[in-house]
């Protein structure tokens, strides 16, 4: 029986690709903010469990459409203009051991990229975490013509990088995630997630990092 130090030991395994909200960041409560304030400015209340759920996995024009009546569709560029996002940066935090799970990969020769269906804000992101040297390329919403669940992100990746599918892993936190790795047919590493039909479970980082240790 394979366990999880089997399958993050595979010698085929040459890189990872990390979502963002949810596994490199703890964003919910930054994100449930942008979108309240965005429903602020036309006057409607909070988003309700449903919408949070959603729009924390979905790419901002999906989620403004899910979340914005249609009679203000027209005004949806003006309304996100309204909103600073910089505003935002101290309801995000990097999840906890992330630093030295990337220092780790790096150090065992994993390529690692970024797909996520954020927008412009993931440079800033990188930026003010000190994080961009780590990810290459790095798929965004805005980057590619349909974002996740399509797979087109994780299939720019590998061509980028010249892999095959199965040498690569995906790790996500949502069924939008896993939808996109079954899609790409590449291997998807749950992270906190254990709801997710995947081919590990990642209960945190600082375990991802005692596992990448024992690669060779």
């Amino acid at each position: 029986m394979r366990t999880a130090l089997d399958a993050v030991i595979d010698p085929r395994l040459k890189g990872l690709v990390l979502d963002c909200d949810g596994v490199i960041l703890d964003s919910f409560q930054a994100n449930m903010e942008f979108y309240n304030a965005m429903r602020r400015v036309i006057g409607l209340g909070p988003m309700n469990a449903e919408e949070e759920s959603y729009v924390h996995s979905h790419a901002v024009h999906d989620s403004m459409r899910r979340i914005i009546p249609r009679e203000h569709w027209s005004q949806l560029d003006a309304i996100r203009k309204k909103i600073n996002y910089a505003d935002l940066m101290p309801y995000l935090q990097l999840e906890p051991g992330l630093e030295r799970a990337l220092r780790t990969a790096r150090s065992k020769g994993l390529r690692m990229a970024i797909c996520t269906n954020r927008t412009n804000t993931m440079g800033s992101i990188l930026h003010h975490y000190a994080l961009t040297s780590f990810f290459h390329p790095v798929e965004t919403a805005a980057t590619v013509t349909f974002p996740k669940p399509h797979p087109e992100g994780l299939h720019k990746i590998l061509n980028v990088w010249g892999v095959s599918r199965d040498e690569i892993a995906f790790i996500g936190d949502t069924k939008v995630d896993e939808q996109a790795a079954v899609a790409a047919g590449v291997r998807f590493w749950a992270y906190k997630n254990e709801k997710l039909c995947c081919n590990l479970h990642i209960p945190n980082f600082f375990m991802l990092s005692q596992w990448l240790m024992k690669r060779a």
